[in-house]
């Protein structure tokens, strides 16, 4: 059991320190402040001495030296259980500090409000870190309050027991780390781009906890939500939900999804996504239309799906979206009355991301995966793939409607987990074909998944034919153009079966595979 005589304060978020601050002096705490904080207490009737007055050396550098001094540090960091530490502060006239209530300067903020290098730098806390740091490296003797939201289980152990037991005394330790930490973190993802580029030593992401999920992929899974604070774009991380349900786990992995498909076209286009791989994908000269023409992609498997429309959602559509059991939706945002019909679904979870859903607004930035005892990062690169840069391999060339969509095919496949094969008509999906372990099963697929004839449709591979055999698949599917990357062994033995069946083939050169 810790008891408090001495409070160190500095806070740069004040939300309710004034009631606490008035509630350690009511039980004989003696408070100590620093700047604003301490004009703030001070002019609420406060009893406050000043940093200064206790280390007898004043702020300096426009505040950039304020607690950094033994008179602080000492008496946070003396171990009590340690006669020699206490007889060394006793002999220098240091007395011991119990809490320390400090949190940071507003970095997070300064970096989105937009404001130059020389500010940012100025937001950079090197005092709050330290004096956090030192009292959570001595938590059992001292107590670090870094959160308003920790003051009311303080105030009430201090009322009840006299002092800090030694369970909450940890848990603030480690919640003072956790802050820290992050804020390091914060720093060094605004600065290293900015200095360096490529890929950083360690890889410190900074970020905040949006909610606790109800569990992870499976009920048996605990989960949560984080997002990255610098993030700027269309995200799902930034959506408000406007209607429904919680948002799952798998909800948020399927809108992160669609969204990242719909980003890549200007038309208005609806994706339909169903564990992390669309089902359906169309663009039209209408949102209504896109979404109608992506439904009936592959209604089967659209059952329970997660929406994402790239326009905003008018009545139309959302009388279509009403007709089927749908997870959750996201969109720009939603009119007034299909907000309203879409709302009598009491399970449909609605997103409005407040932002256009287009290319322009895509952000690109590391992507990660945890694996065991690692996390593999890479860049979020995308090979923009212009008809004047295609290969014709085949004796035939594609007609200029084939390019079209082919291009539109190749779009899709890069969105699809691999081995992916797709098949498209126009701007429209027709099969899709996912995750197989060969590339002519996922061509069979496509063919199996279609919910109309295939005859006429162009395909797109997301890598190279090992062999002849997708082709041959495509040619039965009545498929008349390939996109593909090419770089195969047996390029050659692919582009004469191409050529048997009289279909034209184009290679990008690039390969866009989704593990």
């Amino acid at each position: 059991m810790v008891a408090v005589k001495r409070a160190l304060i500095s806070v740069s978020d004040k939300d309710g320190i004034v009631d606490f601050a008035k509630e350690l002096s009511s039980l004989g705490v003696e408070l100590i402040s620093t700047g604003g904080t301490y004009r703030l207490l001070k002019d609420n009737g406060l009893p406050v001495r000043e940093v200064a007055e206790v280390t007898g050396f004043p702020e300096m550098l426009d505040g950039r030296v304020k607690t950094l001094h033994p008179r602080i540090h000492a008496g946070i960091l003396a171990r009590r259980d340690v006669p020699e530490h206490m007889a060394s502060i006793r002999e220098k006239g240091i007395d011991t500090i119990d809490m320390v209530v400090v949190n940071l300067y507003p970095f997070k903020r300064t970096v989105l409000s937009g404001a130059p290098l020389e500010d940012v730098v100025e937001n950079i806390d090197i005092g709050g870190p330290s004096v956090i740091r030192a009292a959570a490296k001595n938590y059992l003797s001292v107590a670090v309050v870094t959160d308003p939201d920790q003051y009311p289980e303080v105030l009430e152990q201090l009322k009840t027991n006299g002092g800090l037991e030694t369970a909450l005394l940890s848990k603030l330790m480690a919640e003072a780390f956790v802050i820290t930490a992050n804020y390091d973190a914060m720093i060094a993802s605004r600065m290293y781009p900015e200095f360096c580029g490529g890929f950083p030593r360690s890889f410190p992401v900074p970020s905040e906890k949006a909610e606790d999920l109800r569990y992870g992929e499976n009920p048996n899974q605990k989960a949560a939500f984080y997002r990255d604070p610098f993030t700027p774009g269309t995200t799902v991380a930034k959506a408000k939900q406007l209607h429904g349900k919680q948002l799952s786990y798998n909800n948020i992995l399927d809108l992160d999804k669609a969204l990242d498909i719909c980003m890549d076209f200007e038309r208005p286009t609806a994706a339909i996504m169903k564990h992390t791989n669309p089902c359906g994908l169309a663009s039209e000269d209408d949102i209504h239309s896109a979404f109608v023409t992506a439904y009936d992609v592959d209604p089967l498997s659209a059952y329970g799906c997660v929406i994402c429309l790239n326009r905003d959602c008018d009545i139309r559509t959302a009388e279509e979206i009403s007709k089927h059991f749908v997870e959750a939706v996201v969109c720009p945002d939603f009119h007034e009355d299909a907000l309203e019909l879409l709302r009598k679904k009491k399970n449909i979870r609605l997103l409005s991301t407040g932002m256009p859903i287009s290319p322009e607004h895509r952000h690109r930035e590391f992507k990660m995966k945890k694996v065991q005892g690692g996390i593999l990062v890479q860049t979020d690169e995308d090979v923009p793939i212009d008809p004047k840069n295609l290969t014709v391999m085949t004796e035939r060339a594609p007609t200029s409607e084939e390019i079209h969509s082919l291009l539109f095919a190749w779009k899709l496949a890069k969105h699809v987990t691999s081995n992916s094969v797709v098949y498209v008509k126009g701007e429209r999906a027709v099969g899709i074909g996912a995750g197989q372990m060969s590339r002519v099963d996922s061509a069979r697929i496509a063919t199996m998944k279609a919910n109309e004839p295939t005859q006429g449709c162009v395909m797109a591979s997301d890598a190279f034919f090992p062999f002849r055999d997708g082709v041959d698949e495509a040619a039965k599917a009545g498929v008349t153009a390939i996109i593909q990357p090419g770089g195969s062994i047996r390029d050659q033995e692919v582009i004469d079966a191409a050529n048997e069946h009289g279909m034209a083939m184009v290679f990008t050169g690039c390969r866009v595979f989704r593990h």
